[in-house]
């Protein structure tokens, strides 16, 4: 299989790194963490511009159809500045579901305007005591006439203190159903909160939101599966920031070494630190490879070999991700530990990513229970 990017790929892959670090350099993240938005509707807008907001949907929902390789493309070099406009949940989360169960009226209604940049969506689908499961849902939508009322709490809402409009995830009397919430909607709550990593996310109650039969999303039974695909498809996008974020820390880490000097020498010239190093670019070459398998077999028919793929490439991001951001702490020593170092700011986004959509735990239960396999040692 040939591995190479297209040219239209490489064009992404380096307008990306380019305006990471000319538009958007780890100094904007960290004046953006005491932002009560934290990121910028402009740059959101510019975003819009550049058709990145438009890249994975379908043409027939005014997106330009493209692969997720080339959104895995786009977020490994966002990652590198820790670029903090909410991607991974307008486009990816809320905005694929909307892209592949809604109707056209509906696509006009609420996703043209993000694609534009000038909104944002939130997938609302998480609940307490449901783990990483989508279809554990205590929300209710009760049918009133010609309209639904929801009730019920979805948490760690990822950029729902800022969203224009929830899609939220309800049990209905023909199953679970995805609805599209306005925030302004009467009886809907948004409690901002922080996460691990500089980041914002929200708690939003439904007391008898109500919300007209025509924002209901998909054909009954269509939900669980789609909200399946989609949090795989999410779990890549993570996987993919995560490998961003691995390899800018590697290169931080090589040069730290390379100029770093103790006892009157360079302390790359050490061999112990040496195969330290080595042991960083193995895992990350190891969660490259994985992530460009899952983000090919994310698009695919086949359920089984899709899952597989994600939950390898995201055990790999928790284990051997997870290793090479704490030798980058510990290599750059004392300074490692401190805010004022971006090797810090790294570390955090990845320990969040590494809880998003599936941890170590999930992903390893998830691959063990797929049909043939086996845990027999021969």
């Amino acid at each position: 299989m040939d591995f190479q990017l297209s040219q239209d790929q490489k064009l992404l892959a380096e307008t990306a790194a380019s305006f990471a670090q000319k538009s958007s350099p780890v100094s904007r993240f960290r004046k953006l963490r005491d932002d009560p938005v934290g990121w910028d509707p402009a740059v959101w807008r510019q975003m819009g511009e550049l058709g990145w907001l438009a890249l994975p949907l379908p043409e027939a929902a005014g997106g330009f159809g493209g692969s997720f390789v080339d959104v895995c493309i786009l977020l490994e070099k966002l990652a590198t500045t820790l670029v903090p406009e909410p991607y991974l949940s307008s486009v990816v989360l809320a905005g694929m579901t909307l892209g592949h169960a809604g109707t056209a009226e509906q696509h006009e209604r609420w996703l043209a305007p993000m694609l534009e940049g000038r909104s944002t969506i939130a997938l609302a689908w998480a609940e307490r005591d449901a783990r990483y499961d989508p279809t554990r849902v205590a929300t209710r939508a009760e049918r009133t006439g010609d309209a639904w009322r929801l009730s019920g709490e979805k948490c760690w809402v990822l950029d729902g203190h800022h969203a224009s409009q929830f899609v939220v995830s309800a049990v209905t009397d023909d199953g679970l159903a995805l609805f599209v919430v306005d925030r302004s909607a009467l009886g809907t709550t948004v409690t901002p909160t922080r996460t691990i990593d500089g980041r914002r996310a929200a708690f939003v109650r439904l007391d008898g939101a109500t919300v007209a039969d025509d924002a209901r999303l998909g054909a009954p039974g269509t939900a669980g599966r789609l909200l399946d695909r989609v949090l795989d498809g999410a779990a890549v996008a993570a996987c993919a920031e995560g490998l961003g974020i691995c390899q800018t820390v590697l290169d931080m880490t090589v040069g730290y070494l390379k100029t770093r000097e103790q006892f009157g020498v360079k302390i790359g010239t050490f061999q112990v630190l040496q195969h330290r190093a080595v042991d960083m670019f193995v895992q990350v070459e190891l969660a490259r490879s994985l992530t460009t398998l899952a983000a090919v077999k994310v698009g695919g028919d086949d359920d089984d070999e899709r899952r597989k793929a994600v939950s390898a490439a995201k055990i790999q991001l928790s284990s051997g991700g997870s290793y090479v951001v704490r030798q980058a702490i510990q290599l750059h020593g004392g300074i490692g530990v401190t805010d004022e170092h971006d090797v810090g700011l790294y570390f955090k986004r990845l320990v969040a990513l590494n809880a998003l959509f599936g941890d170590e735990e999930d992903h390893v239960a998830r691959f063990a229970a797929r049909p043939g396999f086996s845990t027999t040692v021969c």
